[in-house]
């Protein structure tokens, strides 16, 4: 009679069937992809298996924790990627799965034993192989990297101090364009706008302060008031952009006297507004260009020729010939020609220049969508420190980052302290403070309509983002921007407003 033997495929292939060797060697390599160090322990190699499966288990266990939290509260997906003592465990971690899985795919291969295969077999079964391989050491290499460099950009560009609270249940963050660079002595903010965004809703308005403002006063708390009681009124050259430098010329009364002039220069818009201003964010106008070009270029439409200047003849106070022209139409700049589109001022009013700073501010946040992002990382994260400075700690980034997209899904508003509003030469600062109350009351009701409106059914009116630019055109510009509601002859009337004949962002 004869002997009936068990085989064991796993530990003895060769006492197997050939289908049964190929069906073998498919059943291992994919408990390997899912659960690198299983196929140790078949193999009873106990010590391996254990640390193997360790790391297999931990990391499926987190991966399963923070999918829960997310889908929780997504904010938490801006935590992990702000928080630099998460994104320094995980640019460790990741290695660390990434080394387990790959000796665990080359262990496998070693106990499949090739040789056992069929010939057509053996060569998918390579080809696979060698794809998973691919797939497993490039996307983890690729995240380690990204993570590296999401560390150092929040290390390197933001502060560690202590985080403020919303006021009247707004953040009012200070944008300075500065132009320190070769041939300049000192900081001078080329352009200051006030960015006054409400923390839950995300409705923002967005105040253009006119950098030749004078006699700006100061509140009663601050250094300079102790200096300028009566405002900042010591002639023609005491303009609000030179705030930021008796600011830095009186650093020792300041609480940072690293931070003196931001904060000297946060305290006279703080006064001017009304509103008190938690912090700042300033973009180094050369660090800028980088950025710009980081990005790929932005998109713009031109309404006008704008000039690329040569320097100031300073016997004349005159430009010399213009070295080259924006031409009006549709326009992909690099950093070079953006940088002067928001800057130059030949030929035209500083209001004029403050509507083309926007327009470049507005193509910025348009084009910086996620796919940007993933593409150019490693570029953008390069530029951005270089580029950006600000006092808004690591620690409230996600916060920041939930907030700014409430903001693109919203219409932002913006108020020009400038003529016929206010004359910078002699402002009447009761009356800008009223202004910039009356637009954030406005901004706010305007909220409350969008709420119910998408609240409402088959009402779409909320959902229309846009610009409205109602207030503060400057003197000569014919045509007032009027409030955007959602409605096709709205749209209409928004194409032919002043602001649009100067640019806008297609």
């Amino acid at each position: 009679m004869a002997e009936t033997r068990y085989v064991d495929p796993i530990h003895h292939p060769s006492y197997a069937s050939q289908p049964t060797r190929d069906v073998r060697a498919w059943i291992l390599l994919l408990v390997t992809v899912l659960i690198p160090g299983g196929v140790q322990l078949l193999f009873r190699a106990r010590r391996w298996a254990k640390i193997s499966l360790s790391i297999t288990a931990l990391s499926w266990i987190l991966a399963i924790i923070a999918l829960i939290v997310v889908l929780i509260d997504k904010k938490f997906l801006f935590t992990i990627g702000t928080n630099t003592f998460l994104l320094t465990f995980l640019t460790i971690w990741l290695p660390v799965i990434a080394i387990n899985w790959i000796v665990c795919l080359f262990d496998a291969l070693r106990r499949i034993k090739l040789v056992t295969l069929s010939a057509r077999a053996r060569k998918r079964f390579l080809a696979a192989f060698c794809a998973l391989v691919l797939v497993v050491v490039g996307p983890l290499a690729w995240g380690t990297t990204l993570l590296d460099s999401q560390r150092g950009l929040m290390a390197d560009l933001f502060a560690s101090g202590k985080a403020a609270k919303p006021v009247d249940g707004r953040y009012n963050i200070l944008l300075l364009g500065s132009d320190a660079g070769k041939g300049r002595t000192g900081i001078r903010p080329d352009s200051l706008s006030l960015v006054s965004i409400d923390a839950k809703t995300g409705k923002t308005v967005i105040v253009g302060l006119p950098r030749n403002m004078e006699n700006v006063p100061f509140p009663k708390d601050s250094p300079l008031h102790k200096q300028y009681p009566q405002g900042f009124n010591c002639g023609d050259e005491c303009l609000l952009n030179a705030v930021f430098q008796q600011g830095e010329r009186h650093k020792d009364e300041f609480e940072n006297p690293k931070r003196a002039g931001e904060q000297a220069t946060m305290d006279a818009a703080s006064a001017v507004t009304g509103l008190e201003v938690q912090y700042f964010a300033m973009v180094n106008l050369k660090g800028f260009e980088n950025l710009i070009d980081s990005l790929g270029g932005i998109t713009l439409v031109s309404g006008k020729r704008v000039p690329i200047s040569s320097k100031v003849d300073p016997t004349t106070g005159e430009h010399g010939p213009v070295k080259g022209w924006i031409e009006p139409g549709k326009q992909k700049l690099d950093g070079f020609h953006a940088l002067w589109f928001a800057r130059s001022r030949e030929f035209s009013s500083d209001y004029e220049r403050m509507i083309r700073q926007r327009c470049v501010q507005t193509a910025m946040v348009k084009q910086l969508d996620p796919a940007t992002v993933l593409t150019r990382y490693q570029e953008i994260a390069k530029a951005t420190p270089g580029a950006l400075s600000t006092d808004i700690p690591s620690s409230e980034v996600d916060e920041f980052v939930d907030l700014a997209l409430k903001v693109k899904s919203q219409k932002i508003e913006s108020l020009d302290l400038t003529p016929p509003n206010v004359t910078p030469s002699h402002p009447d600062f009761d009356a800008a403070r009223t202004l910039v109350a009356d637009a954030i009351a406005e901004s706010s009701k305007d909220a409350e309509k969008d709420k119910d409106a998408q609240a409402a059914p088959g009402d779409t009116s909320g959902a229309l983002a846009g610009v409205n630019a109602s207030r503060g055109l400057a003197t000569g510009v014919s045509t007032q921007i009027s409030a955007q509601r959602g409605t096709g002859s709205g749209s209409d009337e928004g194409k032919e407003s002043a602001e649009r004949a100067i640019c806008y962002v297609p």
